[in-house]
């Protein structure tokens, strides 16, 4: 394993999932504050299509990492998906209060495995 080839691995797949996730979120906020949260509470619709679109760039950034890691997409994915199980943890006990538990705990499961989802999908299309 080539030690930079793995960093930009996981720069890429994490940057897959961060950045279109992170302007989503920023627009949504500017143009319906209104539709994502009511004193400073997330309304549910916004949370299930926060949780939808995360999970979708998830599985990108899963396939991403393993397109760029190329010998073996499942190992940079796993990787990539501890990193975001411990940002998904540490970002439940920042956000504890402001989102609903329920919430969290989907985000701190389903995310890493959609990471996952998407490392196999790369090694099946390798594979054939």
């Amino acid at each position: 394993m080539n030690i930079f080839r793995a960093f930009l691995a996981l720069l890429a797949g994490f940057l897959t999932m961060a950045l279109p996730t992170g302007i989503i979120t920023t627009i949504l906020t500017k143009q319906a504050p209104q539709w994502v949260a009511v004193k400073d509470r997330p309304r549910p619709a916004y949370l299930i299509a926060n949780l939808a679109y995360s999970l979708v760039f998830a599985i990108a950034g899963g396939f991403v990492t393993g397109i760029v890691g190329r010998e073996n997409p499942l190992h940079y994915a796993l990787i990539l998906a501890i990193v975001v199980l411990l940002l998904s943890g540490m970002s439940a006990v920042y956000q504890r209060g402001k989102q609903p538990v329920s919430y969290q705990i989907l985000m701190i499961v389903l995310t890493p495995a959609c990471v996952m989802l998407g490392g196999w999908l790369r090694y099946k299309s390798i594979i054939g």
